[in-house]
């Protein structure tokens, strides 16, 4: 007779127990992927096909880099106003004053962040700002840092996903003055990102450097586009290491 009243105890206290437990590990769950800024184990997926991305991959020159002589940051004038040649679309028509690095940092802003169309001015809100997803590397673990959260625009690089120098080194020294801002404003060639992101960069090519955050593939995709839009070449070094990059992220679900 007991052990029929303790069953029946433990049929009864056994599901509020189950259902509480369930509760309580739901919401550390929650709290936990919440403040989690590590990356997804897949890289964010592009717009772009595999296919699409290794005919562009075909079309790419291959060449020794050229020497820097010659070179400046001058040789590209950047920070035009944005005019619809730069590519930002119909949506940013109405900022024709502003340059395309204000434009740029309101295309790429997260949350509420404004842009006035006759001052120019950038307006962030409390939940604005500027999230990098090029992502750095801890030098002593060699994990990734948390993904840098930016609320000053001055605080954001503008970086060009093909550097000014690697273009230079890639064919812009023979193009004229007109394709070389077009290059230097060009919106699918600027990303906001973190200072410290971009540093780490640098003027280097994609045979040295590919952000090690979600932005991986993503970045590989532009970088193929500016590239063959262009006319610019690739050396043999980049050719393999684009390749290998490529497979990866197809391989990771990272094109769809």
């Amino acid at each position: 007779m007991k052990w029929s009243s303790s069953r029946k105890v433990i049929a009864v206290v056994a599901p509020i127990v189950f259902t509480l437990l369930l509760t309580l590990a739901i919401t550390v769950l929650d709290k936990w992927t919440e403040n989690d800024s590590r990356p997804p184990a897949t890289p964010g997926q592009t717009s772009a096909s595999a296919k699409d991305i290794r005919d562009l991959f075909a079309k790419l020159a291959v060449a020794p880099e050229a020497p820097m002589t010659g070179y400046s940051r001058e040789k590209f004038p950047h920070w035009d106003p944005n005019k619809p040649e730069h590519g930002f679309g119909a949506d940013f028509t109405q900022y024709s004053r502003c340059t395309t690095r204000e434009v740029m940092l309101l295309r790429d802003a997260v949350g509420t962040v404004q842009l006035d169309p006759k001052t120019c001015a950038l307006t962030v809100g409390s939940d604005g700002g500027w999230r990098d997803q090029y992502g750095v590397l801890d030098r002593k673990s060699g994990q990734l840092k948390e993904y840098k959260w930016i609320t000053d625009p001055s605080g954001v690089d503008a970086e060009h996903i093909v550097a000014l120098a690697e273009a230079w080194r890639s064919g812009a020294a023979g193009l004229d003055e007109d394709t070389r801002r077009r290059i230097a404003n060009d919106a699918v060639n600027l990303e906001a990102s973190d200072p410290t992101a971009n540093r780490s960069k640098g003027d280097q090519d994609a045979a040295n450097y590919l952000p090690p955050g979600t932005f991986r593939c993503g970045y590989i995709e532009r970088y193929l586009t500016v590239k063959v839009k262009y006319g610019l070449t690739i050396d043999p070094a980049e050719q393999s290491a684009l390749r290998t990059a490529i497979d990866d992220c197809v391989r990771q679900g990272g094109f769809r």
